[in-house]
């Protein structure tokens, strides 16, 4: 087994997003730093398509998102039963391909770089990783960007499941902007809605969404219902080209990132840089990334963090409050009206709230006046014989 140190600056486990903004966003500024990723998969980025608003990107990372952006559109609109509205802000998204691309760009003009795809890793320690082959790495810092581990969910409150399919279809589909929420299907196994990206005039990527209880995901009734909902929007299918699938804990133990170890940083879902009451990551990857790169020197690295964590850390309390009023105190059928009656809030507390960036007067703003219908004790106690 191998045990020789490494000159090693990061060493990154997992290409998920958190990790490759990581690593673009230092080899962005510092093209000589001595980075190795590691990824078990052949390629970073897997199947996934990563959406923002424009104002979540931190200046000091904005060349390098810049080149990652794929799609740009001036706004976004909801749908709810009896209600719907397009909110301004500019949306922009990229898909996984990009990523990798990019990526694998920026390690090959590298010279202190390497992408080791294909590997898979048994053990992370602090400034160490082993991995299956039985060979030992060194690094200053390893970041370990992997999934969450199963007594970091375990007992605990809701799942983003969902299937997507991007199609191409016959004929052009006459969208303009993506459908961020369409919950005007019917409701079933929990807060519902359909996610519509126009990626081309003819191109489209339809995710159908739950917000459950439990993590079980129907990938024939999920894709089935796909196909009914694109029926009746009058979309005729040409082909399937890609499809995507997820299933994200929406909640964890603690609030927030966890704490740095010497030597160790845990990033992603894993870490906690995670939005607690929508899954959304992408604010905090970026916002992390940008003050990584920012670091010169790697030994004051926790130093440099802290406010930040510290910041997602508070946010990520309240999310989490959110996140347990909508499952422990409302019923499946009665979420959709929480997100209803979101969404008539003003568009800049909207925006604030999806970057984990909310003032004091917005968290107020949110709970203040009669609560959506369906708030109900029946629930609460069903969510807790469930949670037992």
């Amino acid at each position: 087994m191998n045990a020789e140190p490494s000159p090693l600056d990061f060493l990154l486990v997992g290409g998920g997003l958190a990790n490759a903004l990581i690593a673009l966003a230092v080899l962005e500024q510092r093209p000589d730093a001595r980075i190795l990723l590691v990824e078990r998969e052949q390629r970073v980025g897997g199947e996934h398509t990563w959406c923002f608003h424009e104002q979540d990107v931190p200046a000091k990372l904005a060349e390098v998102i810049d080149g990652l952006i794929e799609f740009r559109w001036a706004g976004y609109e909801v749908r709810f039963p009896r209600f719907q509205r397009k909110l301004g802000c500019p949306y922009r998204g990229f898909g996984a391909e990009r990523l990798a691309r990019r990526v694998e760009e920026a390690f090959a003009k590298a010279r202190n770089a390497e992408l080791r795809l294909g590997t898979s890793v048994s053990g992370v320690g602090q400034g160490s990783v082993l991995l299956e082959s039985g060979e030992r790495l060194r690094a200053r810092w390893v970041i370990d960007a992997r999934g969450p581990r199963p007594e970091q969910t375990r007992g605990r409150s809701g799942y983003q499941i969902f299937v997507g399919h991007e199609v191409l279809l016959t004929a052009p589909h006459g969208l303009t902007v993506p459908i961020v929420m369409d919950a005007t299907v019917e409701q079933v196994g929990g807060y519902r809605f359909v996610y519509v990206l126009p990626l081309g005039e003819r191109r489209l990527l339809v995710e159908d969404t739950v917000f459950a209880d439990g993590p079980e995901l129907d990938e024939a009734l999920f894709a089935e219902r796909l196909g009914i909902y694109m029926r009746l929007a009058g979309w005729r299918v040409e082909d399937v080209v890609r499809q995507e699938r997820g299933v994200l804990p929406m909640e964890f133990t603690g609030c927030g990132p966890e704490p740095m170890g010497s030597g160790l940083l845990r990033v992603g879902y894993g870490g906690g840089w995670v939005h607690p009451a929508t899954g959304y990551s992408f604010p905090l990857a970026a916002r992390l990334a940008a003050r990584v790169a920012a670091c010169e020197d790697l030994d004051k690295l926790p130093d440099a963090l802290a406010p930040l964590a510290n910041e997602v850390a508070a946010q990520s309390r309240y999310g989490r409050f959110l996140n347990r009023l909508l499952f422990r105190w409302y019923g499946p059928e009665s979420r959709v009206d929480v997100f209803r009656r979101f969404y008539r809030l003003p568009e800049e507390l909207i925006s604030r709230f999806y970057a984990l960036r909310m003032l004091r007067r917005d968290r107020f703003r949110i709970l203040v006046g009669r609560p959506p219908r369906g708030l109900s004790i029946r629930a609460r106690s069903s969510a807790k014989r469930r949670l037992s």
